[in-house]
């Protein structure tokens, strides 16, 4: 069970087909319903964790502070139980999945950043019982922080693969639950679970195709803009391929099935997007770094306890390893990715880019090609006029002004914009797919569709002949954001299921931006797909329900705000703004971002080895520990803290 938001579509005909489409799109499995259920453990840990950290900081604040004063060793003991009693539910319960991934690592022989994570842990921990009942400084302090900023960097990680799964839920659910199908003698309503391939299907007006297949009888206009991206219907007659989920926006038809209802190019779609959501995440710098630092920590703390146990007493052996392992906790290394991730996430917020994840962002800086779906994406995915004359205008308008065809309403805005008197046309019949005819002045005149990107005004019976050339509205900006994109070093394509008449108007006024049309969904996840196995890093961004492969084949899915909503599901960011200007700012903070983590991770791991070092010669005492570890994550804060400068000076340098 769950929610579904229903947004309404005039082309929705019957009662039972909303409940089917909301009884779809509420409908969770149980792989999602784990998922979900994951991310609300993850937070509550993170809730746990925080509320903990707040006050031990406040208890050590007030124990260092007694360092330079007289405070009575009572509240001494008492701020240190108290800060135990805090500490360990955030050690034991709050940090469970970071000995859980270091377990199942060392299971399979991997060491990977939770194991120093979870050996940091348990070590302060211990340290932090001990102290307490001894009666010595401990490092509850940096525990409780340790753990909550690496679950808030967790929780900044999760959510993709369940709003994957969703995208690929609502993907499917755009087909109708039902159909009729034709009997010998009659009708009958069936699932479309029950079509099988030579069955045969009904479609009126206003419906959508409830199955892959070939129109054996009837013709009208079919809007395929869920899967190819077309802007414009397209005509259908006996012998032409129609898919499911595409609308009938004129006149009727009969299919035959070609498929069943689980092979067809929309449930094809809708498995993509069920494999992305499975994709592993891409590992960082952190955690190719991660088995080296484990196995060096765990060397220099078994070589310092021999060293001194040689030449000193156990308790002194013991007191100087255990610092060791508390100075070697990679906490700067293991912060360095999520809190500069997350300042990244807010510069790219105030720009208009929304990223799902830390990791996304990242990976955006990697990024050498930017793919562009062209309709809804560079363009605004409406119609206007291009190119017409007044008076070839004038008459068009006057015979298109009643008529529901995009294209006509293109031609009656286009006509009211330029301020032309709308004649009145009598007489007029239109035919779905061939076009319309009627008296306007006295004349005869009929529309009919020439060329791609080019309807035909011609008199009835005569030579006269005008071209009215029409496509997609250019989106604000476009050509300035492709030229941005540029300025990065960064190359740049579209991508189409248009012919190539409107592709390369639209490339031209792209500044000849390179162009591949006439792709199928299918085509254009499999180009990306050519491009990743190049070596490429792929950034896609696209509008509709039909870029769903695309968008899970990329290193780097953007989604427009505007566009279908099982885009905005399985994309890795969302453009919020009506423009794609903000891509180019969206790459400079990423890449800024990333510099900034590397910076961040260069500084701990130089920490590192200065601070074990240093604590292996005994330098290093409970209060220079509780100062350095602080401190160390400080300046990794700092350096995230520095990213939105960094990212206003670029800004405008470029």
């Amino acid at each position: 069970t769950g929610r579904a938001k229903v947004r309404w579509d005039p082309t929705q005909t019957g009662l039972g087909r909303v409940a089917g489409r909301i009884a779809a799109l509420g409908y969770r499995p149980r792989l999602e319903a784990a998922r979900a259920h994951r991310d609300r453990d993850l937070l509550m840990r993170l809730g746990v964790s925080a509320f903990a950290m707040a006050n031990v900081m406040m208890f050590s604040a007030a124990l260092y502070a007694g360092w330079f004063g007289t405070m009575d060793a009572r509240f001494v003991t008492l701020f240190q139980w108290l800060s135990l009693a805090l500490a360990t539910p955030v050690a034991v319960w709050c940090a469970a999945p970071f000995f859980t991934g270091a377990w199942s690592g060392l299971r399979h022989g991997v060491l990977h950043m939770d194991l120093p994570i979870a050996l940091a842990v348990a070590v302060l921990w211990g340290h932090g019982v001990l102290g307490t009942v001894v009666g010595f400084d401990t490092y509850l302090d940096s525990l409780t922080m340790l753990v909550t900023l690496l679950l808030a960097g967790r929780v900044l990680e999760s959510g993709g693969r369940r709003r994957a799964a969703e995208a690929a839920t609502s993907l499917a659910a755009t087909v109708p639950t039902t159909a009729r199908r034709v009997t010998p003698t009659s009708l009958e309503i069936v699932s479309t679970a029950e079509l099988r391939p030579g069955d045969l299907v009904d479609v009126g007006i206003g419906e959508e195709l409830p199955a892959d297949g070939r129109v054996v009888g009837g013709e009208g206009m079919i809007r395929r803009a869920l899967l190819t991206g077309e802007s414009e219907p397209v005509a259908a007659s006996a012998g032409d391929e129609v898919w499911a989920g595409t609308v009938l926006t004129e006149g009727a038809i009969r299919v035959e099935v070609s498929v069943p209802s689980g092979e067809t190019m929309v449930q094809r779609m809708a498995d993509e997007l069920k494999r992305a959501a499975d994709r592993s995440m891409a590992p960082g710098a952190g955690d190719r770094l991660a088995p080296w630092i484990t196995a060096a920590t765990l060397i220099m703390a078994a070589a310092t306890f021999t060293a001194w146990y040689s030449f000193s007493a156990l308790g002194t052996a013991v007191t100087t390893t255990v610092a060791v392992l508390v100075v070697a906790c990679p906490c700067a290394l293991a912060l360095a990715r999520p809190l500069s991730a997350s300042a990244g996430l807010g510069a790219a917020a105030r720009r208009g880019v929304l990223f799902r994840s830390g990791n996304a962002l990242l990976t955006a800086a990697t990024v050498d090609l930017v793919a562009l779906d062209k309709t809804g994406t560079v363009t605004e995915g409406s119609s206007e006029v291009v190119r017409a004359s007044d008076g070839a205008l004038r008459i068009a308008a006057g015979l298109e002004r009643f008529s529901r065809h995009p294209i006509a309403a293109a031609i009656v805005r286009e006509a009211v914009r330029r301020g032309l008197a709308l004649p009145t046309a009598t007489q007029v019949k239109e035919e779905a797919g061939v076009g319309i005819e009627g008296i306007v002045d006295g004349t005869r005149w009929r529309i009919r569709r020439g060329r791609p990107g080019v309807i035909l005004l011609e008199r009835v019976n005569g030579t006269e002949s005008w071209e009215i050339e029409y496509g997609d509205r250019l989106r604000a900006g476009s050509p300035d954001a492709i030229e941005a994109l540029r300025g990065l070093g960064v190359e740049v394509v579209m991508l189409t299921g248009d012919e190539a008449g409107p592709a390369g108007r639209v490339a031209a006024e792209c500044s000849h931006v390179d162009t591949q049309y006439g792709l199928t969904p299918e085509a254009k996840a499999e180009r990306i797909r050519e491009w990743r196995d190049a070596g490429r890093r792929v950034l896609f961004a696209g509008d509709g329900l039909n870029d769903g492969p695309a968008l899970a084949e990329a290193d780097v899915a953007v989604a427009m705000g505007s566009g279908a909503t099982s885009s905005i599901l399985a994309a890795d960011a969302v453009v919020g703004v009506d423009s794609l200007e903000t891509l180019a700012s969206a790459l400079r903070v990423s890449r800024t971002c990333l510099d900034a983590v590397q910076r961040n991770q260069r500084w701990s791991i130089a920490y590192n080895l200065v601070a074990v070092a240093a604590a292996a010669a005994g330098y290093v005492n409970p209060l220079v520990a509780a100062v350095l570890m602080p401190l160390s994550s400080g300046a990794v804060m700092f350096g995230a803290w520095r990213i939105e400068g960094r990212v206003r000076r670029s800004e405008t340098a470029a």
